[in-house]
């Protein structure tokens, strides 16, 4: 199950005790004071992993605590500091304290390290408490405690173009013709349950582009109908948006209609979505009314960039895949 939010709680080490100890050696009176202090709490840390593709590991292990620090030895030996834990996180998570809702890190980049804890600063040993008037100080300190919070995980899918489209419009299809990825593909709505990332290869150039495809929107997604409308966040860092039309009308619909409503469920997610270069992908063109329909759409969206492609013929798939690359690199420089 593909999880893109995730509520989880974390905890740095305390710092260990300091020791109370006194030089025992043989031939050496009155040694003195030798207690060292308590070693430090290990860190937590948010760190970016490109191997994870989502936040579902953190469904089963939402506890993330760091190690304590050891307690101070004798000889003026300084305790082990407490391990550093690691919230692995896909980049593009951005991360939230749950409580406030303030923005606390994003991640972006694959190894890219944020601190997000402090563990406690060990207790000191007895040693310090040495003095003139003090010659056999007991006196030692605990660590402190590290820090804690609870964070909310909330994941942006990175990638250079976004595939938005109504259901059964042949996104899945184009996504598995395109790149590597297999999503699951079915002559029914609502085959998408959530985003799948795929990557364009370009040989010729040795370049390489990632696409997101998301789950079908329908009319009223705003209000929660279908799959709602959440999770065209994972296009918000896109460069380029493909909007997926039945230009074949299947089952009644209507191609300018649907063109209209998805430039409307956009805008009422984000007014900043519709700044972004649209490409039109005119799909199912090997079907007698498309052409017919193509003519229609293009006399009424003259300025909107059409390219007419069959994901069953595989017509016009490689200007397809130019289009967004061209797009992709204009915004580049």
């Amino acid at each position: 199950m593909f999880v893109d939010e995730a509520i989880i709680r974390a905890k740095a080490g305390d710092g260990g005790k300091g020791s109370a100890s006194f030089r025992r050696e043989k031939f050496i009176p009155r040694g003195g004071p030798d207690g060292g202090d308590g070693g430090k709490g290990g860190d937590v840390w948010a760190v970016g992993d490109e191997n994870l593709s989502d936040l579902s590991k953190y469904s089963y292990t939402p506890n993330i605590f760091a190690g304590n620090g050891a307690k101070g030895a004798g000889r003026l030996k300084t305790g082990a500091s407490g391990a550093d834990a690691e919230l692995k996180v896909p980049p593009g998570t951005i991360i939230y304290d749950s409580e406030t809702g303030a923005l606390v890190a994003e991640i972006l980049e694959h190894k890219e390290r944020v601190l997000l804890l402090r563990g406690g600063s060990g207790g000191l040993g007895n040693a310090h408490f040495k003095s003139s008037t003090n010659r056999a100080p007991r006196q030692f300190t605990y660590g402190s405690e590290g820090e804690s919070a609870e964070y909310k995980l909330v994941l942006k899918s990175i990638a250079d173009a976004g595939l938005v489209g109504y259901p059964n419009a042949g996104k899945s299809s184009l996504v598995s013709l395109i790149t590597q990825a297999k999503p699951k593909i079915g002559a029914y709505p609502f085959t998408t349950l959530h985003v799948n990332i795929g990557t364009l290869e370009f040989p010729d150039y040795y370049e390489k582009l990632k696409l997101a495809d998301i789950p079908g929107l329908i009319d009223g997604a705003s209000q929660n109908k279908g799959l709602g409308h959440e999770f065209l966040r994972h296009i918000e860092r896109c460069k380029v948006l493909v909007l997926m039309i039945d230009m074949a009308g299947t089952d009644g619909r209507n191609p300018c209609s649907d063109y209209k409503s998805i430039l409307a469920e956009l805008e009422l997610y984000s007014k900043d979505l519709l700044k972004k270069p649209l490409i039109i992908a005119a799909n199912k063109m090997d079907e007698p009314a498309a052409e017919k329909n193509l003519k229609s759409f293009r006399k009424k969206y003259p300025a909107a960039d059409v390219i007419p492609i069959s994901c069953l013929t595989e017509e016009g798939i490689g200007a397809l895949k130019d289009e967004i690359r061209k797009k992709c690199k204009l915004l580049s420089f």
